[in-house]
């Protein structure tokens, strides 16, 4: 399931910061920089079977008390950057939440098999008729 923004938005907290990057003295003065952050075991609108697997998959952005971080700071003004960390981690938790169908092993088929060592044959020959002929 795909979390709305509206839900999402309501257990969300943001950051804000100075940001580096482009704008001049713009940049010493204005905090840009936005970071989200999500705290996994306490968002009510995921299921328990979802929050432990969003837990497993992003284990490698989470912080130590199961916070999801996500920093945006591309763009100049705040608002954008806003939008654009929410859009990210509409992302990152649709991506997580995918559950891949397991492969099914497939073996080669024996006509293949024959065709490629034919072909191996075939090359062989080939190269071996290029070949001087030996005089006995």
């Amino acid at each position: 399931m795909n979390p709305d923004r509206q839900r999402l938005l309501e257990h969300v907290t943001f950051k804000t910061s100075r940001s580096g990057g482009k704008g001049g003295q713009h940049v010493n003065k204005v905090s840009s920089k936005v970071e989200v952050i999500l705290n996994i075991p306490d968002a009510e609108f995921l299921a328990a079977d979802e929050k432990a697997l969003l837990m497993s998959k992003l284990a490698h952005r989470l912080d130590n008390g199961g916070n999801l971080h996500v920093v945006a700071q591309e763009d100049r003004s705040q608002l954008a950057n806003k939008e654009t960390a929410i859009e990210k981690l509409q992302l990152l938790i649709a991506n997580a939440l995918k559950v891949e169908k397991p492969r099914k092993p497939t073996k080669v088929p024996k006509a293949v098999i024959r065709k490629r060592l034919e072909n191996k044959q075939s090359t062989a020959l080939k190269k071996e008729m290029r070949k001087r002929p030996r005089l006995y």
